[in-house]
């Protein structure tokens, strides 16, 4: 990014203008601090070359044998998809349905969507067919990779296998290992302006708002556009609709509105994110216990059955002297996603009670609620390894249980609901409704100011309050007040 453009903030909602950036800098919002943009260097050709890199690792990865399991004289190999295969064979379907999108296919699709979408701009050639909506995939797909937590998993294994038997590495282990770190140097490296950029985009888009105009802001492309020049999509149903009634407000009011660079439908507030966030956490609550009470596992060694909870397995790493596995384990399954629950909680009831307690160190809440779920996963692939390499009958074998399921369940309805909440609500539940508030700006939008660049962070934060657009200072009246009441109410 190297002009100053309008930049819609997707926490608090502030619309601002962001400055041009050196090499290696970045910008944050000036009210949430919530970075907005990262210059990052040489990023194609970067993100190319580890993207190509990480493909060749992925087909290794998948192509050899990763773990063996040696007792006795008898031997089992495993691959990353043969744990899949078990935990479908043992009726543990959904479990495998989530083990194989989360550790197989989703970095797959990352490193694939990566390719298509940036050799291109590289080789000078035309944009390929679904260009944008090819970029809007990656981006989805990157919060559901997860096979940094799948290497916790293999570790915590590992040493729970190690007095029953002999464990020995294969190749795609190491290639797996490599390719985590590869993957996360693609994402680190990429910088989504410079794909953006290329789509190409009429004038009239290019514009800034004109006074009493409202703004919507692209959560994928981060596109700042006039409402009137969103792309309007027919909701499903609409066009049955619209034969039977003859008003074009109607038809109007059934219309969703798309982001004309991506496609990604356009929403002021995310719909019913209160109602849907308190569906996925209750559900969630109502999964936590089970998961936690009923056996994830069961062991079969030398003709002996043992079942193990979340909670034992912690305590088997604590008795074999592994205190850091311990810690993990124990905070990855236990702690997190119980202080995941509670973090959204807090919001949810924060939000409904109009409560103005420090919005922006609530919305630092929510950003580790949607940074620490990931984590909770390792139990799940533990399970899921341990099925995959131990299958030698009565001499030694392992069936996942009930609480792999209910504890998967947990983990994936706890992202979710992340994603479900709007931390928006938060500030207009404050009385700071953000953009709103940008309907009283001129044409010149002297009240937006630049976003913070984070080197001068520390410098700013005392004289924060007076970098503040001026129309931010009239959230103190009552009837903004009110406006933002209504918003939070809405949902």
């Amino acid at each position: 990014m190297c002009d100053a453009h309008l930049s819609l903030c997707g926490e608090c909602d502030l619309l601002q203008r962001s400055p041009p950036l050196p090499p290696g800098g970045s910008s944050r919002c000036l009210r949430c601090g919530h970075r907005l943009h990262r210059h990052r260097p040489a990023s194609l050709d970067r993100t190319l070359a580890f993207a190509l890199t990480g493909l060749i690792l992925f087909i290794v990865a998948n192509s050899f044998p990763f773990l063996s399991f040696e007792m006795q004289g008898q031997r089992t190999e495993t691959t990353l998809f043969s744990g899949v295969a078990d935990l479908t064979e043992q009726g543990k379907g959904e479990v495998a349905a989530v083990v194989f999108f989360t550790a197989i296919l989703a970095p797959g699709l990352q490193l694939l969507l990566l390719l298509i979408v940036l050799a291109p701009l590289k080789l000078g050639g035309g944009l390929p067919p679904a260009y944008p909506t090819l970029f809007r995939w990656f981006k989805t797909m990157v919060p559901w990779g997860m096979m940094d937590v799948f290497l916790i998993g293999i570790l915590v294994s590992v040493v729970k296998l190690a007095d029953m038997a002999t464990i020995i590495p294969g190749t795609s282990l190491f290639a797996f290992v490599i390719l985590i770190f590869v993957l996360a140097a693609a994402q680190s490296s990429l910088d989504p302006d410079i794909v953006w950029e290329r789509v190409p985009l009429p004038q009239r888009l290019r514009r800034l708002p004109r006074a009493d105009e409202p703004v919507l802001g692209c959560d994928v492309c981060e596109l700042v556009l006039p409402a009137t020049e969103a792309v309007r999509d027919p909701a499903p149903g609409s066009r049955w609709m619209a034969q039977r009634r003859a008003r074009a407000e109607t038809r109007r009011a059934n219309e969703r509105l798309r982001c004309p660079r991506c496609g990604d439908i356009l929403h002021r507030r995310k719909p019913m994110s209160i109602q849907r966030t308190w569906a996925l956490v209750l559900a969630a609550l109502a999964f936590y216990v089970p998961a936690n009470v009923y056996p994830v596992m069961t062991v079969t060694s030398l003709g002996q059955t043992q079942s193990d909870t979340i909670f034992s397995g912690v305590v088997f790493l604590l008795e074999h002297g592994m205190l850091p596995l311990a810690a993990i384990l124990f905070i990855a399954s236990i702690f997190v996603p119980l202080l995941k629950l509670l973090i959204l909680i807090f919001l949810l009831l924060s939000v409904q009670f109009h409560s103005r307690w420090r919005p922006r160190d609530r919305t630092r809440l929510y950003r580790i609620t949607e940074a620490i779920g990931r984590w909770s996963m390792v139990d799940v692939y533990v399970v899921t390894i341990l099925v995959a390499l131990v299958h030698l009958g009565n001499l030694a074998s392992i069936q996942a249980e009930a609480g792999a399921v209910f504890f998967c369940a947990v983990v994936i309805l706890t992202m979710f609901a992340a994603m479900a909440f709007d931390p928006r609500l938060i500030w207009d539940a404050a009385g700071l409704p953000g953009q709103d508030l940008g309907q009283d700006l001129g044409q010149d939008l002297d009240p937006i100011r630049d976003c913070a660049p984070t080197r001068a962070q520390a410098q700013q934060s005392a004289a924060l309050p007076d970098q503040l657009p001026a129309v931010l200072r009239q959230a103190q009246d009552p009837s903004w007040r009110s406006t933002a009441k209504a918003l939070v109410d809405a949902n």
